[in-house]
C-alpha cells in the first residue's frame, strides 16, 4: 500500500477491565490521515459477535428435488405431517449458533406464510390442511430456544404474473415483505438475494432497492440488511465458506452498488474489503453443510465432516467474518440424523479446542512498541486468537507475534488484517515469552485478546497456508 502521512507513535494504551486494552496502539506506524474511522451500529456488533447463524433453506425445492424450481410447482406437492420448527432450533441452539434463518419465500415463488398477494403459499397445500404456517413455527420456535430469528425473501418470483412489471411487482413484494416485518415479531436479519432472472412470461424485474430499505429500516429498525450490496452486511464474494484473508469491514459502497454484479472487481470487492472505505458494512460468509442448499436425499452421505466444519469456521469466523451454515430439514420437515451428528460433533471440536487459553493467566507488560506475555513455564501451541475491539472500528492493518527463544525474538505469524477475529494454525511452538507488534495501523488500534490454544489433534490437520506461520 503506498500511503502519505507516514509517522511512528509512541504507546498510548492501558489494560482495560476484562479484556486486553481499551486502546492500544503498540507503537503502529499510521498509514492514514486523521479523523474518525466507520464504526458498527450497536446491531451490526451484535450480530458479528455472535459468530455463527444457521441458514434453513425449506421450501417447494424440497419435495421437487431442485435447487432452483420454476414456479409451476403446485402447491398440493408441499405435504408432510411431521415438521417440527422446535427440532431445527434445538439443533441449532445444541451446537452453539446464536440465530436462524428461514428461506421464507425462494426463486419459485411459494410463500411458506400465508400471504395475501399470492395463492402459491401454504395456504393452498395439503400440509395442516391449509392452515398452516411455517414462518410462524419458525419464528417461535427460534424464540422458544432464546435464537434470534431472521428471513430470507428472495426478490425473484418465478411465478408470479406481474414479476417484469416494473412497479405492479414491487408493489407485491414490498406487501410481501410488509407481512414479515409486522406479522412475526422482532427479526435480526433479513436476506435479499441478488438474483433477477426471468418471470413466467420471461420479463426481468428492477428491484426497487431503495424502497425495499426503506420499508425495513422503517417496520424494523434494529434488524440488520445483508445483499452483494448491503446495506449493513455484504455476501463474502463465493460459497466455499471463505472469506478474504485480508478482510476489511469497511467498503467503498460505489464499489458494489447494486446486487448481482459479477465481475472480478466486484469479487475482490467482496472478499476484501476497502481500508479506506466509508460504511462499515462485514462480510457473511454462507455455505451449506451438504452439497446442495436443499435437501436431496442422494446427498445425505455427503455431509461435510465436524473437522471441515471446523476449518470453514477458520475461514469465516477466524477471518473477521461470521459463519452463515445452511442446515436443510428433509422431507419430513426435520434435520436428519446425519446432520445432526455433525453439528453435534462440530460443537465438541470447538469446545475441545478453546477450552482452554494457554496465555489466560500470563503476566502481560506494554512496552514501547509491542504488547508482551510471560508465562509461569513454556507452554506448546499451535492455534492462534487476536481480536480487535471493533466496536470502535477496525484498525490494524499489518501485525507480527513473535516468540522468544532465550535469546532473541522471532516471528512466529504474521497478517494483514485483524478485525473482529483473526484465527490462525501454526507449526507447533513452544516459548515462555511472546510479544504482539502491529506494524501499521489506521489511527488508534484496540487488540481486545490475544490467545493461545493446542488443538489436540493437530497430527490429523494441516496447517492453512496462509496463515503466515513460518514468515
Amino acid at each position: 500500500m503506498s500511503h502519505s502521512g507516514i509517522s511512528r507513535r509512541g504507546f498510548l494504551g492501558t489494560l482495560g477491565a476484562g479484556g486486553l486494552a481499551a486502546a492500544l496502539p503498540l507503537g503502529a506506524k499510521n498509514i492514514a490521515t486523521p479523523g474518525m474511522r466507520p464504526r458498527p451500529s450497536l446491531s451490526q456488533l451484535a450480530w458479528q459477535r455472535e459468530e455463527l447463524t444457521m441458514f434453513v433453506h425449506f421450501g417447494m425445492n424440497t419435495f421437487s428435488d431442485r435447487e432452483w424450481g420454476d414456479g409451476r410447482e403446485s402447491p398440493s406437492a408441499f405435504a408432510l405431517s411431521k415438521l417440527d420448527a422446535r427440532q431445527w432450533a434445538r439443533a441449532a441452539k445444541q451446537a452453539g449458533f446464536g440465530s436462524m434463518i428461514l428461506t421464507a419465500k425462494h426463486h419459485d415463488g411459494f410463500c411458506l406464510w400465508p400471504t395475501a398477494t399470492t395463492r402459491h403459499s401454504v395456504a393452498a397445500s395439503p400440509w395442516r390442511d391449509g392452515h398452516g404456517d411455517v414462518v410462524r413455527e419458525f419464528t417461535d420456535a427460534c424464540r422458544a430456544e432464546g435464537l434470534r430469528a431472521g428471513l430470507y425473501l428472495s426478490p425473484w418470483d418465478r411465478n408470479h404474473p406481474t414479476y417484469g412489471q416494473g412497479d405492479a411487482y414491487n408493489d407485491i413484494y414490498i406487501a410481501q415483505l410488509t407481512e414479515l416485518l409486522t406479522h412475526y415479531g422482532r427479526l435480526f436479519e433479513l436476506w435479499f438475494d441478488g438474483a433477477n432472472g426471468e418471470g413466467p412470461d420471461g420479463r426481468h424485474q428492477h428491484y426497487d432497492w431503495a424502497r425495499i430499505h426503506a420499508t425495513v429500516r422503517k417496520l424494523q429498525p434494529d434488524a440488520v440488511m445483508f445483499s452483494d450490496a448491503g446495506p449493513d452486511l455484504r455476501w463474502v464474494g463465493n460459497e466455499h465458506g471463505s472469506a478474504g484473508a485480508t478482510n476489511w469491514s469497511t467498503v467503498d459502497p460505489a464499489r458494489v452498488s447494486a446486487p448481482g454484479a459479477n465481475d472480478p472487481w466486484t469479487t475482490e470487492a467482496l472478499q476484501q474489503g476497502d481500508p479506506d472505505g466509508s460504511v462499515w458494512r462485514p462480510a457473511e460468509t454462507d455455505v451449506s453443510i451438504r452439497p446442495g442448499w436443499f435437501w436431496h436425499a442422494n446427498e445425505s452421505s455427503k455431509v461435510r465432516s465436524p473437522d471441515n466444519l471446523l476449518e470453514l469456521y477458520f475461514s469465516s469466523v477466524g477471518r473477521n467474518s461470521k459463519l452463515l451454515l445452511n442446515v436443510p430439514p428433509n422431507r419430513d420437515g426435520l434435520i436428519d440424523a446425519a446432520d445432526l451428528a455433525v453439528l453435534s460433533a462440530f460443537r465438541a471440536r470447538r469446545d475441545e479446542l478453546f477450552a482452554h487459553d494457554l496465555l489466560r493467566d500470563a503476566r502481560t507488560v506494554h512496552r514501547n512498541d509491542s504488547l508482551e506475555f510471560e508465562l509461569a513455564k513454556p507452554a506448546t501451541f499451535d492455534v492462534i486468537r487476536l481480536q480487535e475491539d471493533i466496536a470502535h472500528g477496525q484498525h490494524v492493518a499489518g501485525y507480527r507475534l513473535q516468540a522468544h527463544d532465550g535469546s532473541d525474538w522471532h516471528t512466529i505469524h504474521w497478517g494483514n488484517t485483524i478485525g473482529y477475529t483473526r484465527l490462525a494454525r501454526i507449526a507447533p511452538t513452544t516459548a515462555q515469552r511472546l510479544r504482539l507488534l502491529i506494524d501499521f495501523a489506521y489511527g488508534s488500534p484496540r487488540i481486545a485478546r490475544v490467545a493461545l490454544f493446542r488443538d489436540p489433534r493437530t497430527s490429523g490437520m494441516r496447517k492453512r497456508s496462509d496463515d503466515h506461520g513460518d514468515a
